[in-house]
């Protein structure tokens, strides 16, 4: 009896002693900020089967964690994998496909560029996407004379920087049906005496695009993966794509599903009744790396195509204030619906009497403070009478800070010195609901993360322009940057409980940088490089 409690003991006394709990993974000797509450820095992080088990000094974890890897980060910042709350991955993958237009300083130089993309892509239809003419010295839409000598038998559209506005060909415009005198709800069909332009807004760009031939599978998922690869490179770890066909959505889903893409989705299906019926029927769609609960409703176009509608007309057009993209029933009768079936609605809204019209319907059938999180995307210029509605309804701005660096050189000739000072307000927004989701809009913006990062804190683009700051009064904090950038997303998407801070029982998704961001000078910012990105604790980026 003595021998048995004795061995008894014994096994007690060594599983006592020994200290070490099993882990995947360990990361020690670091800055990590986990964004919790405190927004609190530790050394260290145990993971294990693709989530945090615990946090602390470096001391602690390895004392009490052994793991099959350790990661001796040197010192290194490392963060919270980044979210981008609005942006268009699955396009922007099919468009790394197509010409590159950013950047263009001339319509002449688009028409040389087109021509010598068309000799790697010798059939089918010519399609770019990324031309801005307030970026060259004429800032005048251009005419499709040039496309019509160049390609008198090719279909061509080339789409502008922000998607609300393309210019076409003839072959184009014969393709889609569209004749002079063409006219169509929430779009324009540009014309000169006469005559179709082949400038296109709105609404009929989206004839023209539905003629273009739909991808095949295997090109999807190429592009899907390129999308993907040059996210993770930037530390993005989650997309918020914004208005996908539900088909595009199962196709996300299956190549999830087979791990042939990690990365994490959260999908807005398009205002379409088709898109509606699908989910309505199957119900919210979610697993670790695809969430679908939310509709994307577009109120107006842009305000560098002139599409966005303002309650008084564009400064540098007299007698024209843009328009809705559908009737304000249209958008009573979504948001009743969605409403009533308990989904998100998320509405992009760029002028301030688009904004002003959304936020009215919402009031409408939120009825106060409440946590549906509806979101206004992009919530761009705000009357000032208007900013209260945000937070007496609880209704989210969603917002992406490059729009404002890229769009200051022209926003005030579009909207005047008084109405300017209510656009791109993110501070003042903020300050509505005490937090703010950020976002690129890639590829519209940038995809760069940093670039978002440098345009919130510090309110300047690439070149350091302007040197003390565009309308500093609304620029973030360093803290309150990085929060929009990460947990302040999680929460837009309902996912706040599993991503966006590092804390034990969220996902592993994290960045190792070689600089501190809550320390670098503003002109270093867009040096800043991404070491590697982990998702669930598996690297998908880096050496």
């Amino acid at each position: 009896m003595y021998k048995i409690l004795s061995a008894a003991f014994a096994t007690l006394l060594f599983q006592s002693c020994r200290s070490t709990a099993e882990a995947d993974l360990i990361v020690y000797n670091a800055k990590i900020y986990t964004v919790d509450n405190s927004f609190s820095t530790v050394e260290a992080m145990a993971i294990k089967d693709g989530k945090i088990e615990a946090t602390g000094t470096t001391a602690d974890i390895m004392k009490k964690y052994a793991a099959k890897e350790k990661i001796d980060a040197g010192g290194k910042a490392v963060y919270p994998g980044f979210i981008d709350a609005h942006a268009h991955f699955y396009r922007y993958g099919l468009g790394l496909g197509t010409a590159d237009l950013v950047g263009t300083t001339s319509w002449e130089e688009i028409v040389t560029k087109l021509k010598t993309f068309a000799q790697t892509a010798p059939e089918g239809w010519l399609v770019g996407r990324g031309w801005d003419q307030n970026d060259w010295a004429v800032k005048e839409f251009p005419s499709k004379d040039a496309l019509d000598a160049a390609f008198p038998d090719r279909p061509v559209i080339l789409t502008r920087v922000d998607g609300h506005a393309a210019v076409v060909n003839q072959k184009a415009l014969d393709l889609a049906g569209i004749r002079p005198g063409y006219r169509i709800t929430g779009g324009e069909a540009e014309m000169k005496g006469g005559k179709l332009t082949g400038i296109l807004i709105d609404n009929a760009v989206d004839i023209v695009g539905s003629k273009i031939p739909a991808p095949n599978a295997a090109q999807i998922k190429a592009a899907l993966n390129a999308a993907q690869n040059n996210c993770f490179a930037v530390g993005l770890t989650t997309v918020d794509d914004c208005g996908l066909d539900y088909r595009e959505v199962l196709t996300i889903d299956s190549f999830q599903k087979k791990g042939e893409l990690k990365m994490r989705v959260y999908a807005m299906l398009s205002d379409s009744k088709a898109n509606y019926d699908y989910l309505f029927a199957k119900g919210a769609i979610k697993t670790d790396h695809l969430n679908v609960r939310s509709f994307k409703v577009y109120a107006d176009g842009a305000l560098g195509s002139r599409g966005a509608a303002l309650l008084q007309p564009y400064s540098d057009k007299p007698g024209w204030g843009g328009f809705l993209l559908s009737s304000q029933a249209h958008f009573d009768s979504v948001a009743a619906i969605i409403a009533d079936k308990g989904f998100q609605m998320c509405t992009h809204a760029i002028g301030d009497s688009g904004n002003r019209t959304i936020l009215n319907i919402y009031a409408k059938h939120l009825k106060g403070k409440n946590d549906r999180r509806w979101r206004i995307e992009h919530a761009q210029v705000v009357n000032k009478t208007d900013f209260d509605l945000f937070g007496q309804y609880s209704i989210i701005p969603s917002v992406q800070p490059t729009h404002a660096t890229s769009d200051m050189y022209w926003a005030g000739d579009r909207l005047g010195a008084e109405r300017v000072r209510g656009a791109y307000a993110f501070k003042q927004l903020l300050q509505q609901n005490s937090w703010i989701p950020l976002g690129t809009d890639f590829p519209v913006e940038d995809i760069s993360p940093f670039k978002t990062f440098l345009a919130a804190a510090f309110r300047q683009d690439a070149k350091g322009w302007p040197e003390g700051g565009y309308q500093m009064e609304n620029a973030l904090s360093r803290q309150e940057t990085l929060r929009g950038m990460t947990i302040w997303a999680a929460r837009s998407n309902f996912e706040e409980g599993e991503k966006g801070s590092l804390e034990k029982g969220k996902f592993a998704d994290f960045i190792i940088l070689d600089r501190d961001l809550m320390t670098v000078a503003a002109k270093d910012v867009l040096q800043t490089t991404v070491l590697a990105t982990y998702i669930g604790g598996a690297k998908v980026f880096g050496k």
